[in-house]
């Protein structure tokens, strides 16, 4: 029996261009494998399984010396700053005069852009109806919108003019002297938790929502009457779609990017999907005093809400319908039952009408309906690609 040299030589060379091609494709995607895989698996084991440091420390505090300038006013130098408000409604919750505060089921506070006007007056017009949440739901629900100031120069005079014009008409405009950009959310969350204490103390919830979401505002009061109306009543609540574990991203180019020096742990503490969120009342409490002690420079706004939420001992709960970051296809099988959706800029309206038609349900009911329903939810849910819009649990629920 004879052996092919050339063969083997051959079969070696192949595998020799192979590995060097896979290990040439490893060098130049590291940053991505290293992001999506490595970081994870190491942020999730250190979180989990040794979690031997805090995630809230000195360097997180603020330094109470440095809070104030010599003149009074708030310092910038890295803590809590108390921005001027330019637009504010402090009788929107009632109490004008200190008391007969108005019983608020839930505060309503949209992240929006100045320019977002047509996404403001959709939400108004569906999800965010004041009047139809009224008459309807039979509950009382406040809509506001938090915004800085217009991010172009230029522009400014002229954006801040329609605003005020729109404020005239809709008196539900909330806007704080910074400038509305990615890298100033955490200002706009501060604004929200402070203007709840001083304008909205007594509403039992409060939800924090981008101006791109969708709310399936007959679930979500359905789910918060159940919560008022068990045992332990609506106490220690933050529910959303939750974040585990996660890494901080390094890589330079992306907007998500914490360096070391801002953020040098592994993992960031547990948080839910900044696009939309809700918490108790008493959580909304001690969110607050937590900004008012630590060091907001981490711009990223959900994890700065994780942060404020492990200094005051709150855990993130998680809601099967709640959306993460992702947006999934419409199918009634699944937003009959979701509270949030993300990623509707321009079809907030036709969903509405979706959610207040009666005959959208009627595939969904009875035993060959849910069955139908279940069968679509896995498909639709349970696949790696969609784990960023509600978990595979939702299927099941």
């Amino acid at each position: 029996m004879f052996m092919n040299f050339r063969r083997i030589r051959k079969c070696q060379c192949v595998q020799l261009l192979t590995t060097g091609l896979v290990l040439c494709v490893m060098m130049v995607c590291w940053d991505e494998v290293d992001h999506h895989i490595v970081r994870h698996v190491r942020s999730y084991m250190y979180r989990y399984l040794i979690n031997n440091y805090d995630f809230v420390n000195s360097s997180l505090v603020i330094n109470p010396s440095h809070g104030h300038n010599k003149d009074g006013s708030d310092s910038v130098d890295g803590g809590f700053v108390n921005y001027p408000y330019l637009i504010n409604h402090p009788g929107k919750c009632g109490g004008r005069d200190g008391k007969n505060w108005d019983d608020v089921l839930l505060l309503l506070f949209v992240k929006s852009s100045p320019e977002n006007f047509e996404r403001r007056q959709a939400i108004r017009d569906t999800w965010g109806n004041e009047s139809f949440v009224s008459s309807e739901l039979g509950v009382s629900v406040r809509l506001v919108f938090a915004i800085g100031i217009h991010a172009d120069a230029e522009q400014r005079s002229r954006v801040q003019k329609a605003l005020l014009q729109e404020n005239q008409v809709y008196r539900d405009l909330i806007q704080q002297n910074f400038v509305d950009t990615f890298h100033n959310l955490t200002n706009k969350l501060i604004l929200q938790f402070h203007w709840k204490h001083a304008y909205c103390p007594q509403a039992h919830f409060l939800m924090s929502a981008d101006d791109d979401m969708f709310v399936h505002m007959p679930n979500l009061v359905k789910y918060l009457q159940h919560l008022l109306s068990s045992e332990t009543g609506a106490k220690d609540l933050w529910v959303g779609h939750v974040y585990r574990g996660a890494p901080p991203n390094r890589c330079k180019h992306s907007k998500y990017h914490v360096p070391y020096d801002l953020y040098p742990w592994t993992s960031y503490p547990d948080y839910t999907a900044g696009a939309g969120y809700v918490v108790s009342g008493d959580v909304a409490a001690k969110i607050y005093r937590a900004t008012q002690l630590l060091n907001s420079s981490i711009y990223i706004d959900d994890v700065f809400m994780g942060i404020c939420a492990k200094a005051m001992g709150v855990s993130p709960q998680e809601h099967a319908y709640f959306s993460g970051g992702a947006k999934t296809q419409y199918h009634p099988c699944i937003y009959n039952h979701m509270i949030t959706s993300h990623g509707h800029a321009t079809d907030v309206r036709s969903l509405w009408q979706a959610v207040t038609d009666s005959a959208s349900y009627r595939n969904s009911r009875g035993f060959m309906g849910n069955l139908y329903c279940k069968a679509v939810r896995v498909m639709l849910l349970c696949i790696p690609y969609f784990q960023n819009t509600y978990s595979c649990i939702a299927a099941f629920t």
